[in-house]
């Protein structure tokens, strides 16, 4: 992929073949994270399997509709970077209690719907928060988003969480095996199939997986061929009080997360983030989760997962992004091609995303590599913002306790880092000193 002079590397468009090789492996890296939050509030909610199968569809249209806007833009939507966009875990236990507590997903809808109108608005006000987050902050919050899809990676490896065979050793061992497909491509194929070393350890992985058992295609047979989502679905949108509150408190913790994920692929293509592209990026976010709420389906945001691969490859196309976009809004238009790509075992997708998330969490060493430790508080800052951060990781249920609107913030810990990391850091790095203050009396005494 030649770069010319006049061209940045991000707005680069590779040849056709490339396009599609490299959006399937962005697809393939985000696709379980982006059925499981359907799959999760569906199953609370104890929906049919056609409901349930109705809004995996929608999710991957709006995913793909969401990805395009992201990448491409219009007007002042869209980051214009390779981004792509999924719906946040963060949502997923307000939405069950607003679901399962007689509201239903009308009531979901709405306070969704009021979300991302909320997003829209409230983008400029983060955009001229960028100064909060220099070097010190970015490489922290980089490093924790790394270590906390961490253990996504493992449950991926060990089968899939609720697997019957969680844990067990041909799981890992194809896990294992995928990795060291991937590594073996990185270290020694050409560089064009070196860049695509996921997609290859995934198909290798694939084709050693179906002779053992390990894949399931029942649900391909299922599948419809055709399938598009009408808006407003399961109903008129209901617009509750107490479901709206929980959901802009949601709308907050991904602006947040949003927020790192957009500065760490800023800082792995070379296009950083301004403040206006990075209004323009939330401004994209809230737009997706409104078209989310209209059409069946829930608040989107960046997906973490695909910034490792964006690392990793190194191929900073957005163009790439947006073919993965494409993709996915194919995959929600086509049922049955959706149902194929689900079939890729989950330890696959386990040994690959060890390397990508592993990736994440060093491009934020290497960002904290240039900041300056001596004679200051700033390995404090990341010490604790770490630990913070790491806490509902280690102990998911460490703030069981607490009221919601707590737990919906600080049960990720992506924004519960974040929001250590930029406390600490004004704490220590742009309140004045007590000795600063001291030092012009004592000068007068003397």
């Amino acid at each position: 992929m030649a770069t010319t002079a006049e061209t940045h590397p991000v707005d680069e468009i590779p040849p056709v073949r490339q396009l599609a090789a490299f959006g399937l492996q962005h697809v393939l890296a985000m696709y379980a994270g982006a059925v499981a939050v359907p799959l999760i509030v569906g199953g609370a909610l104890r929906l049919c399997p056609a409901d349930l199968a109705y809004l995996i569809t929608a999710d991957l249209l709006v995913c793909g509709v969401a990805t395009l806007i992201q990448c491409v833009g219009f007007w002042r939507f869209g980051v214009r970077l390779p981004i792509m966009q999924g719906c946040t875990f963060a949502a997923v236990s307000p939405m069950v209690l607003i679901g399962t507590t007689g509201g239903g997903l009308p009531a979901i809808y709405g306070s969704v719907i009021v979300a991302g109108l909320a997003i829209v608005l409230l983008a400029p006000v983060f955009g001229r928060l960028l100064r909060i987050f220099p070097p010190l902050v970015t490489g922290t919050v980089i490093l924790i988003i790394g270590v906390s899809l961490l253990p996504v990676a493992g449950n991926w490896a060990a089968g899939g969480v609720g697997a019957k065979d969680f844990g067990a050793p041909r799981n890992l061992a194809l896990a294992a095996f995928v990795l060291a497909v991937v590594l073996g491509v990185q270290r020694f194929a050409p560089p064009f199939l070196a860049r695509v070393a996921v997609l290859t350890g995934i198909v290798v992985g694939l084709a050693v997986a179906v002779p053992l058992g390990f894949t399931d295609f029942g649900g391909v047979a299922d599948a419809d061929w055709v399938g598009i989502s009408t808006p407003f679905h399961f109903g008129a949108p209901e617009f509750r009080v107490s479901a709206i509150v929980s959901m802009l408190v949601v709308a907050l913790v991904t602006m947040t997360e949003t927020t790192g994920d957009l500065i760490a692929v800023g800082e792995l293509t070379g296009r950083k983030v301004e403040q206006r592209s990075l209004a323009d990026g939330l401004r994209a976010d809230g737009l997706s989760t409104v078209l989310g709420g209209v059409f069946n389906t829930f608040p989107y945001t960046a997906y973490a997962q695909n910034v490792g691969l964006v690392g990793m490859t190194r191929v900073r196309s957005r163009w790439v992004v947006a073919a993965a976009g494409a993709l996915l809004v194919l995959l929600g238009l086509l049922p049955k091609l959706g149902a194929m790509v689900a079939a890729v075992p989950a330890p696959v997708l386990g040994g690959a995303g060890l390397v990508m998330f592993g990736t994440v969490a060093a491009s934020g060493l290497r960002t904290l590599a240039a900041v300056d430790f001596r004679d200051n508080h700033n390995l404090t800052v990341v010490a604790v913002s770490v630990a913070v951060g790491m806490l509902p990781v280690g102990v998911p249920t460490v703030y069981a306790k607490f009221p919601d609107w707590f737990q919906t913030v600080m049960n990720s810990g992506i924004s519960a880092g974040c929001l250590t990391a930029i406390a600490l850091n004004l704490l220590f790095n742009h309140l004045p000193r007590r000795e600063a203050k001291e030092a012009p009396a004592l000068a007068e005494s003397a």
